[in-house]
């Protein structure tokens, strides 16, 4: 199996951590931030699969970062982005699309079989 690496951007440590744990147990690669500042560096600076990126971020939230990164694209080109959102944030998902995101998983709306299924999903889309 190649190991796929992910990268979580989210300043929520409960659910950083819920995120980390589960894509380990299926045996991917996690790097975790939790401030857009830290995130934007690592996403810069190194590889990944796929990154989940939450909007509401200390220091620099998802829009910041995905503004940066159609000025200094990702070492890994073509990463599929995919939003962390809650309900009810319709026009900032709008935004994040046109900004490259490729998807969205509503924090609350999902339990981890779901998560688990939508982020290989990304993954083979990627």
């Amino acid at each position: 199996m190649d190991h796929k690496k992910i990268l979580i951007i989210e300043d929520d440590q409960f659910l950083r951590e819920f995120y980390q744990e589960l894509l380990q147990s299926e045996g991917y690669i996690v790097d975790v931030a939790e401030d857009g500042e830290g995130g934007l560096k690592k996403i810069l600076e190194q590889d990944y699969h796929l990154i989940l990126l939450d909007i509401m971020l200390p220091k620099k939230d998802g829009l910041q970062i995905l503004r940066e990164l159609k000025i200094h694209p990702p070492k890994s080109q073509d990463v599929p982005i995919v939003i962390l959102t809650n309900l009810g944030q319709d026009v900032v998902i709008k935004q994040c699309f046109e900004l490259g995101a490729s998807g969205y998983l509503i924090k609350s709306a999902l339990n981890p079989d779901q998560v688990l299924t939508e982020i290989k999903n990304f993954l083979q889309k990627a």
